[in-house]
C-alpha cells in the first residue's frame, strides 16, 4: 500500500511528542481559568473559537503561508520580514517569548534532522514557531494548505490539553472539543489563503489581557 510520506512528515511535525516544549505554554488560558472567564466546556469552546477566528486565521495562518512560499523561493529577506511581522503581532512579553523559544527549539531539532537552513535560527531573535514550522513543511514537501491546517490543529490540540488540566475537563469533553472545532479549520485555512497582505492582522483583547495578567500571576503551572 502506497503511503504519502509528506503526510507522515506532517504528523511528525504536529505531534504533541515533538520536543519543543509546547506542553509548558497555555497562552493566557491559565489566567482566564483563574479569573473565572473559562469554567466549562462551553466557555472553553467560545474561547478557543474566538482566538482561532480573530487571531490565528488572520495572523499566524496567512503569515505561515507567506513564510512557506519564501522558503520555497529561497528568499531569506522575505523569511525575515514575515517572521518580524508575526513577532510584532504578539501583544505581550510572554507571547513573544513563547514564540521565540519554541521557534528556536524547533530550529535546533530540525538541524539535527538534516534541515541545514535551521542553523541560523537557533538563536535568531526573530525566530517564531511558524518560521521553522513552514521551513520543515517546505523541505518535507508538505502541501501548503495541509501545513496550515496542521499548524492550527497543533495549536488547538495543545490548548485543549491545557483546558483538560486547568478547568478541569474530562477526557471525553476534550475529545468532543477537538472534534467540533477541528471541523472549522478547513474554512479558516481557506480564509487565510485568500487574505491580502494589507489585511493581515488580528487581535483578541481577552487573550492579550489574560496573557498580561498571567505575567503577574503568583502561582502557575504554565510559562504563558
Amino acid at each position: 500500500m502506497a503511503t504519502d510520506l509528506s503526510l507522515l512528515r506532517l504528523l511528525q511535525l504536529v505531534s504533541p511528542g515533538l520536543p519543543i516544549g509546547m506542553y509548558s505554554y497555555s497562552q493566557g488560558l491559565e489566567r482566564a481559568v483563574e479569573d473565572g472567564w473559562v469554567t466549562d466546556a462551553h466557555h472553553t469552546a467560545d474561547w478557543l473559537r474566538g482566538i482561532l477566528t480573530n487571531a490565528l486565521s488572520r495572523t499566524d495562518a496567512p503569515l505561515l503561508a507567506r513564510l512557506y512560499d519564501a522558503w520555497n523561493e529561497n528568499d531569506n529577506a522575505a523569511v525575515t520580514h514575515w517572521s518580524q511581522t508575526l513577532a510584532a503581532c504578539r501583544e505581550t512579553a510572554e507571547l513573544r517569548a513563547e514564540d521565540r523559544q519554541t521557534g528556536q527549539a524547533l530550529a535546533r531539532l530540525l538541524l539535527k534532522l538534516d534541515i541545514v537552513e535551521a542553523e541560523a535560527w537557533q538563536r535568531h531573535p526573530d525566530a517564531t514557531l511558524a518560521t521553522l514550522f513552514s521551513l520543515a513543511a517546505a523541505r518535507w514537501q508538505v502541501d501548503k494548505a495541509d501545513a496550515m491546517a496542521g499548524y492550527l490543529w497543533g495549536w488547538l490540540e495543545n490548548q485543549v490539553l491545557c483546558t483538560v488540566k486547568l478547568v478541569p475537563l474530562g477526557q471525553v469533553a476534550g475529545q468532543r472539543l477537538l472534534k467540533d472545532l477541528a471541523g472549522e479549520l478547513p474554512n479558516l485555512v481557506q480564509y487565510a489563503l485568500n487574505l491580502a497582505d494589507d489585511d493581515i492582522g488580528g487581535s483578541c483583547f481577552g487573550l492579550a489581557l489574560a496573557s498580561s495578567r498571567h505575567e503577574m500571576q503568583y502561582s502557575r503551572l504554565f510559562r504563558s
